[in-house]
């Protein structure tokens, strides 16, 4: 997609009256192939970290490091503030406030990145505390001293993320999602560099000199974007600007509602410190490899859609709202079903193929023991890019922040009561648990807000996306079990065959479950092959009450 595809005129947003399916369907496809990208990418790094470092105490010094400069950046710099930016931003350039707009931009990226320079300052003094007893008292003296370094490193990386997502917000703004798809690969490409080239010179230390590399990288894709919709910059803080005391106003339950689910991320990390060697490490790389499917499904399709809804939602059109809210939901549901049937199936197997060097058979047993529970996760951590982003349309962020709350609550209670008993698996269930309540809350909230999200359509995508993913299951099982019966690829230590088995098996899942979905009439897949084969938009979502 070309820059000029994003704009009705030089700098100016495409209106949401005019936001066709078909854009929104192309901008879905094109995130979701810039994501594929930053995801093979951070498959090589995993490989030659397995290779490498396999799950041991330097992997775990730098997992824990990176927790604060992660929570930093989440909470201030890109996660808690897109949601309150974006429709403030957008809503003056829909009036065509544009000096108004840049103004506001200005006195966002000046004050966020005054405040992450403050915290992350404190951060860096306070490292050693940090470790020693809120990441993991677990640690040895030697391990706390390595992870300390590593974090103080790492938040030189916090200080471009605070700007650089805000650039992110902004082009999103716009409707333009090339360069903020860009960045990501290109941030991981840099991570990649510091993996290949730092690490067998600087050690764990390069690594973490390589994510710096990468967070400049992310920021200096983004700037011709921003040359491109003419932006204006002011050297001032502007603390009397109306408009910025909105989006921090809007900012500060959603701030609080990420710092709830960054408090289970540490609580995971501190109770994962305690159960050995290689936990830690574990926990992350079951979270990162359920994040594939979900970044490549959920998280592109609530870029895309959120600023449709946010325009919406300023225009007063109820019944586009609703029907651009279940038409996401449906893509999701359709996507994240089979993902979630198909990662239990070849998890064990796909993560096998890092046996090697460092990496063992125990090594891939640990981190099953955690991907199974949060493949389970992959349907609802979609669903919730979707759901909370139609509160967050609505300049709602209260709401999200009690579901957080209470989803943070059962899930801490469900790590507390299972981790003893099940280890590394059970802090993934409990995150699983969590998130399922908020997005069922939060749907029920909706649903009421909005006279109906269209369930009669949800619920039979989700029966025949589900019927779909239940036969695609059986032909992988009965796939495997040929291959088991003739000994094909159960030696992890023989690489071409376990590969071939593996892509076997997705190959084979995927063509049936395609094939199984279009038979019982999934409307997103005939509409994807329309897209991809340039016959036609795809089809409206139905209004409510028609069948799908």
């Amino acid at each position: 997609m070309s820059v000029s595809d994003d704009t009705t005129a030089a700098g100016q947003p495409p209106s949401a009256a005019r936001a066709s399916a078909r854009h929104l369907a192309r901008s879905t496809v094109l995130l979701m192939v810039m994501f594929g990208g930053a995801k093979l990418v951070s498959l090589a790094q995993t490989f030659i970290i397995a290779r490498e470092l396999g799950l041991s105490e330097h992997w775990d010094a730098y997992i824990t490091a990176n927790r604060i400069p992660e929570l930093l950046v989440l909470l201030i710099g890109g996660g808690a503030l897109g949601y309150a930016f974006i429709p403030v931003f957008g809503g003056l350039l829909a009036r065509e406030q544009r000096e108004i707009a840049w103004k506001l931009a200005s006195h966002v990226i000046n004050t966020i990145f005054l405040v992450t320079a403050t915290l992350s300052a404190a951060a860096f003094l306070l490292a050693p505390w940090l470790v020693r007893t809120v990441l993991a008292p677990g640690f040895g003296p030697e391990q706390v001293t390595e992870t300390v370094g590593l974090m103080r490193i790492l938040l030189l990386a916090t200080l471009i993320f605070s700007v650089s997502g805000i650039f992110q917000g902004i082009l999103h703004s716009f409707s333009h999602f090339l360069l903020p798809a860009l960045a990501p690969i290109l941030q991981d490409l840099g991570l990649l560099f510091g993996i290949i080239v730092l690490l067998g010179r600087f050690g764990i230390y390069g690594v973490a000199w390589g994510a710096v590399f990468g967070a400049v990288l992310h920021f200096t894709i983004q700037v011709p974007g921003l040359i491109r919709y003419r932006a204006r910059w002011w050297p001032e803080l502007g603390w009397r600007d109306a408009h910025l005391r909105k989006v921090i106003i809007l900012m500060i339950p959603r701030l609080i509602g990420l710092a709830v689910v960054s408090f289970s991320f540490l609580v995971a990390n501190n109770l994962a410190s305690r159960l050995g060697e290689g936990a830690v490490s574990a926990f992350d790389w079951g979270w990162k490899l359920m994040q594939i499917p979900q970044t490549l499904i959920g998280t592109a399709m609530g870029f895309v859609i959120f600023p449709t809804l946010a325009a919406l939602s300023e225009l007063g059109d109820a019944a586009g709202r609703r029907n651009a809210f279940t038409g996401a939901m449906r893509f999701v549901l359709v996507g994240t079903i089979p993902a979630t049937v198909g990662l239990l199936l070849v998890g064990r197997p796909g993560i096998a193929l890092l046996e090697g060097g460092a990496f063992d058979a125990s090594a891939t047993e640990m981190v099953y023991a955690a991907l199974q529970f949060f493949a389970i996760g992959i349907i609802v951590h979609s669903m919730l890019e979707i759901t909370a982003r139609g509160f967050y349309a609505d300049k709602d962020t209260i709401t999200p922040l009690w579901a957080a709350i209470a989803g943070g609550i059962l899930g801490f209670a469900v790590a507390i009561t299972v981790t003893p008993t099940i280890g590394v698996g059970g802090l993934a269930l409990a995150n699983t648990t969590g998130i399922a309540f908020e997005v069922i809350l939060l749907m029920l909230i909706l649903g009421r807000r909005w006279q109906g999200l269209n369930g009669g359509i949800l619920t039979g995508t989700f029966a025949r996306a589900a019927l779909a993913s239940l036969i695609m299951a059986a032909a992988m099982i009965v796939l495997e079990a040929v291959f088991a019966a003739v000994g094909f690829g159960q030696d992890s230590a023989s690489k071409v065959s376990l590969v071939v088995r593996v892509l076997a098996l997705v190959a084979v899942g995927g063509l049936v479950y395609i094939a199984a979905a279009l038979l019982l009439g999934l409307r997103e897949i005939r509409q994807v092959f329309r897209l991809l084969l340039r016959r036609g938009g795809p089809e409206p979502a139905p209004a409510a009450g028609q069948p799908s």
